[in-house]
């Protein structure tokens, strides 16, 4: 089929018509007296560039590397102008056909040159925007340890509302570049769902496959432990078969039937030292098994939090690293205004992504200090090097995808976040419902029958509470953000 669609043959049957020419104008950059414009060709056939104008008038341009594109071929107009910065200007580009396609800035700005002092600059808003107020978010940490059960779950929700916020955010800010800046070829809307759905699975699974594996390790290293701790006491039990070796008196009476019957006192000694070891021995192996358990489960329990704050972290890392893209492409194309009431806003929006960080480490105690900030660096760190790329080299389509796989990273956190909440609620229900149940022990058949009536509505006055708190938590944590989102 394709050598025939390819063949003369095939051609003369399907082309009934000229295909349309398809420039899009991708950038446009100010430089010292001149303005440099980068094209693409998004049709279908190769087009050849033909003339340049600005504001409806025609200017000599030099067009590198070839005016002549090829399907998805790039390439850079140069028009030599004088410009005047704040100024609107529409740049024109015509095909040799005449088909003319132009794109208009609103106000003219110069573009960053990557040189050290806007390396340093982009750097500085970076810090501005990004790393510091997640850091100061993390100072919630002293007053998330204090809470009570029902607050900690508020929390909780607040940060799950806090997060699909910054999911659906990055979602819409994704499909407004491609709605407007991205070739229709790219398919951008179609492209958004699909990076983010792939995000969530490869998170998800990565997600699975890594705390699997460190549970394993666990309980691995619980089992060395507690082998070791057996060998010893059989160590010692062997001590006790040597002297019942050297006591034939035990043996004989063991064929008598009952060695507590033996006339000797050694052998009778001994005999209770046999059962003695044998009943330390087998309690030294329940006590393992026991321990064992134990010890994996509060492991995998201080694992799960750990886990869900990293993926937190990362998950807003990749959401800060789109939002740097798109505040050093707005630099770069002129479309930003540097205020001190902006920097203001992005600092208090971003600061409850702090808050998001450090609500499942709440109840672990007193973490390391370098823990904590190498999470707030993994959420804060990636909007300086967001605003290098868009800054210097901006692409709508890496903004897009980009953009996306933070949307996909979030909706991914929020989902784990969610199922290790249900747990902790259904565990902290259970141990409230068995701790208001116990009766005395001399009352216990007296007691039983009224536990059990009030067992059912605890149990529903626990949830009750709880329940509220996620709600109202969820929505407060919506709310937050959109307020706060005000101010940007």
């Amino acid at each position: 089929m394709i050598y025939f669609f390819t063949s003369p043959y095939g051609q003369d049957l399907i082309t009934g018509g000229t295909p349309l020419p398809q420039i899009t104008i991708e950038k446009i950059e100010f430089h010292e007296n001149q303005i440099v414009v980068y094209i693409r060709n998004t049709g279908p056939e190769t087009v050849t560039i033909s003339q340049a104008d600005i504001n409806d008038r025609i200017h000599s341009a030099a067009i590198e590397p070839s005016q002549i594109l090829p399907r998805l071929g790039e390439a850079r107009v140069i028009i030599p102008f004088l410009w005047n910065p704040g100024e609107p200007y529409e740049v024109g580009i015509t095909t040799s056909d005449g088909t003319r396609f132009s794109n208009t800035v609103e106000a003219a700005a110069p573009t960053p040159i990557p040189n050290i002092n806007q390396v340093t600059v982009f750097a500085l808003l970076g810090v501005f925007v990004g790393v510091i107020p997640v850091l100061i978010g993390l100072a919630w940490y002293p007053f998330m340890r204090k809470i009570t059960r029902n607050q900690y779950n508020f929390f909780l929700s607040l940060t799950a509302g806090l997060l699909i916020f910054l999911g659906i955010e990055a979602f819409l800010e994704s499909n407004e570049i491609a709605a407007s800046s991205l070739a229709p070829v790219f398919n951008g809307q179609m492209l958004i769902p699909v990076v983010v759905f792939a995000t969530f699975l490869v998170l998800f699974f990565l997600s699975e496959y890594f705390t699997n594996k460190t549970e394993i390790k666990l309980s691995t290293t619980a089992t060395i432990s507690g082998k070791s701790s057996v060998t010893n006491s059989q160590s010692n039990g062997e001590h006790d078969d040597k002297d019942k070796r050297k006591n034939p008196a035990l043996v004989s009476s063991k064929h008598q039937g009952s060695k507590y019957l033996s006339n000797d006192k050694k052998s009778f000694f001994a005999a209770q030292r046999d059962e003695k070891y044998q009943s330390t021995n087998t309690s030294s192996l329940d006590t393992f098994k026991e321990n064992r358990g134990s010890s994996t489960s509060s492991n995998v329990d201080l694992l799960k939090p750990l886990a869900i704050s990293l993926m937190v972290a990362i998950g807003i890392g990749l959401h800060n690293f789109g939002e740097g893209l798109a505040i050093g492409a707005a630099v770069l194309l002129g479309e930003i205004a540097l205020s001190t009431f902006l920097i203001i806003g992005f600092t208090i929006h971003n600061t409850t992504e702090g808050l998001a960080i450090i609500a499942p480490l709440a109840k672990l105690g007193k973490p390391m200090i370098r823990r904590l900030i190498l999470l707030g660096l993994i959420a804060g760190v990636p909007t300086i090097i967001g605003t290098w790329i868009g800054g210097f080299i901006y692409s709508p389509l890496a903004s897009v995808i980009f953009l996306a796989i933070g949307a996909g990273a979030i909706f991914q956190v929020v989902y784990s976040l969610i199922v290790w909440m249900s747990k902790s609620f259904k565990q902290s229900a259970q141990k409230q419902v068995t701790t208001t149940t116990i009766s005395p022990a001399a009352n216990e058949d007296q007691n039983f029958s009224t536990d059990e009536t009030k067992n059912e509505p605890i149990q529903q006055s626990v949830s009750s509470n709880s329940g509220t708190s996620i709600i109202a938590g969820f929505i407060i944590g919506m709310l937050i953000m959109y307020l706060t989102g005000l101010l940007v």
